[in-house]
């Protein structure tokens, strides 16, 4: 069964061309409707109950997508936001784990976008109540834009749903093939299916160093350093990592500055 969805962005064209590229090349979407403005496309949404949202955003000025969004009481689909912005931008999106594709429209990066809502959905319908969280991610990603900085949280996506979690509760993150297992100061961990690069640009590089092609570590976890048969690192759980060779150098210097 194909998923419905929606189009909203206040340029004619704009909207003409996403529709077009997803009925040519994303044969999962059926595209039920679209809206130029925020009146009309809370009206379709709410009659219309479409499975995903295709939501033209612009920021920082222009926060309607997610006052949009905020203003929707049964909430119960997943959106991809369509944004010409990057850099802190995108930062922000991959932090709460959010669907999104840069215009102008690539369409392999649409495909992929499509690909990961549809997967997503599947998780979704098994439990409602991960919209919930889903919702409360897309409100964090509107405080990280609006910003311009690192956020507080970010957003795990594991094989039950999303995960919310503070930044400051992880202790260091380790490379698992093109996956990423978080461990936390509680002791419980996560497996999150973005790569640690992706995560070294999502979280605050004054806190978190990456120590290893394999690690990156919370300072504020930072129990010792040692430099004996090699170099390595304790965390205040005991934890030992090694700190690459070519690493070294810059860490000892970051390690002197705090």
């Amino acid at each position: 069964m194909k998923l419905k969805a929606i189009v909203i962005d206040d340029e004619d064209l704009a909207r003409k061309n996403l529709t077009m590229l997803l009925n040519e090349y994303c044969e999962e979407i059926e595209v039920i409707d679209d809206a130029g403005n925020v009146i009309d496309a809370k009206h379709k949404i709410e009659t219309l109950n479409p499975d995903v949202v295709f939501l033209d955003i612009r920021m920082p000025s222009g926060s309607e997508g997610f006052d949009l969004l905020e203003s929707i009481e049964n909430r119960n689909f997943l959106v991809v936001f369509v944004t010409a912005f990057k850099d802190y931008a995108l930062r922000a999106f991959n932090a709460n784990a959010i669907h999104y594709v840069l215009k102008p429209i690539d369409i392999d990066d649409l495909k992929m976008a499509v690909d990961k809502i549809v997967e997503s959905k599947s998780t979704f319908n098994d439990d409602p109540a991960n919209f919930e969280t889903y919702f409360e991610s897309i409100q964090n990603l509107s405080t990280s834009m609006k910003s311009q900085g690192y956020g507080n949280k970010v957003a795990i996506s594991h094989t039950k749903g999303i995960k919310l979690v503070d930044i400051k509760d992880i202790m260091y993150l380790e490379a698992s093939g093109n996956c990423t297992v978080l461990y936390f100061a509680d002791g419980s961990r996560y497996l999150d299916t973005r790569t640690l690069k992706i995560y070294e640009g999502i979280l605050n590089p004054s806190i978190f160093y990456r120590i290893h092609k394999s690690h990156i570590i919370n300072l504020d976890f930072l129990k010792e350093y040692l430099n004996e048969d090699g170099h390595f690192v304790i965390l205040k759980n005991g934890k030992l990592l090694p700190v690459a060779r070519n690493r070294v150098s810059t860490f000892v210097k970051t390690l002197k500055a705090l």
